[in-house]
């Protein structure tokens, strides 16, 4: 592992699958872990922060797997066209991608005024207080919803454009998405556990339009010289994730979000004071 040392991709993975499904902002915390260890935010390193994304995503399947691998069952009219039948029978997918859409359309026509975004620490911090802020509000903000509150596709559209946000550093793609479900009368469970399912093929995207860029700049080589690096990365990130998960779906259905309110004021502070403190900061 030439880039980072084996304790270095373990700390990076641990605070990857803890706050990736969090709404705290993993972008923030891997500013802060880099500084403290001490690592050089290099392409290898840039790299690493969205392919350990992978582990996490595996940890949403491992974990909802009857659910996420499902097909429609419920019997349709006669009438209905074979169209409307596949679309029926593959309704999760469906909806999933239509909410999928918004980012992966905006994140490609905006991706190099989003890698700007990416380089500005300021914006994270700024934008981890002002969500910490909305967040301690957003239980009063929203209603409760209902169980039965059923996901079309406008909602599930609705949902995705609420991802969009979370292209801001600093957002956190969990608690835009979360907050989108919530605004289309879903319950915090149930909006929770749709977020984990969006991840899937938006972290996955993600992650191999990372590595497709990293072999089309001639990165092979380095991907071959920090596989172990990517290999445990993965794992812990995957195990770290499980647990992360099943926390925050405990939590967040009896206590709320006020929690991660103040949490996400307190990190955002943390970064700024740093700043203003002359450390150079960087993101990962």
């Amino acid at each position: 592992m030439e880039d980072l040392s084996l304790l270095q991709v373990i700390i990076i993975a641990i605070v990857e699958g803890l706050t990736e499904f969090l709404p705290v902002s993993s972008t923030g915390h891997m500013i802060i872990a880099q500084n403290l260890l001490g690592v050089n935010s290099t392409e290898f390193v840039k790299a690493f922060t969205v392919i350990i994304q992978f582990g996490a995503i595996l940890s949403v399947v491992w974990l909802y797997w009857k659910r996420f691998f499902r097909l429609n069952r419920e019997p349709l009219g006669d009438s209905a066209s074979m169209m409307q039948r596949f679309l029926h029978r593959f309704d999760f997918y469906w909806k999933l991608l239509i909410a999928f859409i918004p980012a992966a359309v905006l994140g490609l026509v905006f991706s190099d005024k989003i890698d700007e975004m990416l380089e500005s620490v300021t914006v994270v911090a700024v934008m981890l207080v002002v969500g910490g802020v909305f967040m301690l509000f957003c239980d009063k903000i929203f209603s409760k919803g209902s169980p039965d509150t059923k996901l079309t596709e406008k909602r599930a559209f609705r949902i995705g454009l609420f991802q969009c946000i979370a292209m801001i550093p600093g957002v956190s793609r969990s608690m835009a998405t979360i907050v989108g479900g919530m605004s289309q009368k879903m319950t915090r469970k149930d909006a929770a556990e749709f977020s984990f399912f969006l991840a899937v093929p938006t972290m996955f995207a993600a992650t191999a339009y990372k590595l497709l860029k990293l072999f089309l700049d001639g990165g092979t080589t380095i991907i071959v010289n920090n596989l172990t690096a990517l290999i445990v990365g993965n794992v812990v990130a995957f195990i770290v994730a499980l647990l992360a998960i099943k926390f925050f779906i405990g939590f967040v259905t009896k206590y709320g979000f006020k929690a991660f309110g103040w949490y996400r004021i307190v990190v955002g502070g943390i970064i700024l004071v740093m700043m203003l403190a002359g450390y150079q900061l960087e993101i990962m």
